[in-house]
């Protein structure tokens, strides 16, 4: 009789490898395949051995994707042959990851599993940007939505909820939809002058940052040509990001040491 696998459920964190935690890189060091999403880094894919099978199960934005039934499908399969499987996703498999999902498929069919958190890219984001999401007199409360909405589903979310200047709301993929947020947090009674960042590819060499009015941040972030991954922070806490800012100094003077060897 054939024994059924094992499936490690992994947050691969928000992009800079020296994120990931030291359990999920001993899962890929040991593991017979890895199914990673689009958000998982070149340079944490890199991190898995020669030989180790690779499946890519990427989602992009209004591109042809997998669909969530036939990833399901995937790790039962591959769990079933009896082989060690980490599902590789980025950030944490808990926030937005649809990670309770493939858990459930697994349980249906009785594979034994577990759950390793990753740095969500709400964290990763706003650090590497400056923008602490909780800060004593100006915000006591983080708020987390997607702005990822079906077409054939009403936006149901309570905006006189989420407007709320007291707090720090953070919008994951965000982009596509960013011009109907931005407008009902308005005549939900938000400000128009409420300071906002856009983060594009975060913690990662390649990130971007776009600071600006809330009212403005939707044509900021167009003159900027960002595209997603787009992580959107709305709140008093945005205007400390310049005076917190650390990691977009030190790319700068890395650059700067480079060009001064090249030279």
């Amino acid at each position: 009789m054939q024994h059924k696998g094992f499936v490690s459920l992994v947050g691969a964190g928000p992009g800079d490898a020296d994120l990931l935690t030291i359990k999920a890189l001993r899962l890929l060091k040991t593991a017979d395949a890895v199914v990673y999403d689009r958000l998982v880094s070149a340079d944490i894919l890199e991190l898995i051995p020669v030989g180790v099978s690779r499946i890519s199960v990427a989602k992009s934005p209004g591109k042809h994707s997998v669909p969530q039934d036939q990833i399901n499908e995937i790790i039962v399969n591959l769990a079933k042959s009896g082989r060690r499987i980490v599902r590789l996703k980025g950030g944490d498999p808990y926030m937005f990851g649809r990670g309770g999902e493939e858990v459930l498929a697994l349980k249906q069919h009785n594979i034994a599993f577990e759950v390793v958190p990753g740095i969500t890219a709400a964290a990763g984001c706003s650090a590497y940007s400056g923008i602490p999401l909780t800060h004593r007199g100006i915000s006591r409360r983080v708020q987390f939505i997607t702005a990822h909405f079906n077409n054939d589903e009403p936006v149901d979310l309570n905006w006189q909820s989420i407007a709320d200047p007291d707090s720090t709301l953070v919008i994951y993929m965000g982009l596509a939809n960013l011009s109907l947020v931005i407008r009902s947090l308005i005549e939900a009674g938000l400000s128009a002058s409420t300071p906002a960042a856009a983060v594009q590819n975060g913690t990662t060499d390649t990130q971007q940052r776009v600071i600006a009015p809330l009212d403005r941040l939707y044509k900021a972030i167009h003159e900027q040509k960002m595209k997603a991954p787009v992580m959107i922070i709305i709140g008093e806490v945005v205007s400390l990001a310049d005076e917190l800012d650390w990691f977009h100094h030190a790319l700068e003077e890395t650059v700067y040491e480079k060009n001064a060897i090249h030279s």
